[in-house]
């Protein structure tokens, strides 16, 4: 009884199998729309992989190695995904074939399972060996849905690589301007402390009105492509994370009262924003999460005041002022909290760090400088650069 109703088990299997990974790859791929089911296998599969991975950097290397081991996750976990994928579809197609009586004219004295996924195999590649052909109409049927599936599977790759790149490309060419407009990393006292040169505040206008638009191509991209929001910017005090974040603190302090700058363009780079923090942490299923401490203590709130008054920008002081601006960092902060909790990022502080040099001050043969020889210097025995 049992093996009657195997070949019945193994089609039903296969074809669940194959269904399941092309819709998969469907939502994943072709529809460009935050999918909003719960349950969902991608979905699964990069939070079991990015807590492996990141438990398994956290125990190997320490400073910037681990930074740079976690940046390896998103381009690995995508190509990891697009094998499981092709897996799944040639061992769906193989089960198929062994539940039509493996009816196959092979070389091999003994046709089975093994011989299945061989042929499957290269049907789904399209490598024309011909050494394992079907016999029946089915098989060959089954070859030919095979084979036409493995080239629209090959199609929506070479798709789907250069969108994403294209989309990361975008996404860092604003992160490493900010460099120059906020320091490194970003700081709102920064930002505004750069901006209140003559004409500086007509310029932060037009910098917050660009990074509205940048905060809706984020908010597109990443809810279409979710992979993207693992890539990692090429300095490890750079994120979209800390961007994102430098953008709001300052929307959120020329909101409460930067005297003579662009409150009404605040407001809107600051409800795009944080729609996207908002959004984005649905997609990854990451609640709100308050911060472990204060980011903006009393003490360093007076002492950014202090520091744009410094430099000619007076913000509104007050009981009224402080809470509008506790208010408004309730909005977002959790948010990003919680992103950054589950991606590994760092959220930057308000005020920038005493004594750094933004990265483009800083240059890696100045480093390499201090610890190898000059240039045409003469090199003791055993040295080498």
């Amino acid at each position: 009884m049992i093996t009657e109703f195997m070949p019945i088990f193994l089609a039903m299997l296969g074809a669940t199998l194959i269904m399941l990974v092309l819709w998969e790859a469907f939502e994943t791929i072709v529809l460009p729309r935050r999918v909003t089911r719960r349950v969902r296998l991608t979905r699964l599969f990069y939070r079991l992989t990015w807590r492996s991975w990141s438990a398994l950097v956290h125990l190997l290397a320490s400073g910037r190695r681990r930074e740079t081991l976690l940046s390896f996750f998103g381009p690995l976990s995508l190509l990891f995904l697009l094998s499981l994928w092709a897996g799944g579809l040639i061992s769906g197609f193989a089960l198929l074939y062994s539940a039509s009586g493996s009816a196959l004219h092979a070389p091999e004295t003994t046709v089975g399972f093994f011989t299945d996924i061989y042929l499957s195999g290269t049907t789904f590649f399209t490598l024309g060996i011909g050494d394992v052909t079907p016999q029946t109409t089915l098989a060959r049927v089954l070859t030919v849905v095979e084979a036409g599936m493995g080239f629209a599977f090959l199609a929506l790759i070479i798709g789907y690589l250069p969108a994403l790149n294209q989309s990361f490309s975008r996404r860092e060419v604003n992160i490493s301007l900010l460099d120059a407009r906020a320091g490194s990393p970003p700081t709102a006292a920064e930002m505004l402390r750069r901006h209140s040169h003559s004409q500086g505040l007509e310029s932060l206008r037009q910098l917050l009105h660009e990074w509205e638009r940048w905060s809706a191509e984020l908010l597109e991209s990443h809810l279409s492509y979710p992979v993207l929001a693992y890539f990692r910017s090429q300095h490890d005090n750079q994120s979209w994370i800390a961007a994102l974040t430098t953008i709001l603190d300052t929307c959120a302090l020329v909101m409460v009262g930067v005297e003579g700058a662009c409150e009404r363009q605040a407001e809107l780079t600051f409800a795009m924003a944080r729609h996207v923090v908002a959004d984005l942490s649905l997609v990854f299923l990451t609640p709100p999460l308050e911060p472990n401490r204060d980011r903006l203590p009393p003490a360093a709130l007076t002492e950014l005041r202090a520091s744009l008054a410094t430099a000619g920008l007076r913000l509104h002081e007050g009981e009224p002022a402080d809470a509008k601006l506790a208010e408004l960092r309730r909005m977002y902060e959790p948010y990003v909290n919680a992103l950054a909790h589950r991606l590994l990022l760092t959220v930057p502080p308000w005020l920038p760090p005493a004594g750094h040099a933004d990265n483009w001050q800083a240059s890696a043969w100045e480093q390499r400088r201090k610890v190898q020889p000059e240039i045409g210097a003469p090199m003791k025995r055993g040295e080498h650069f």
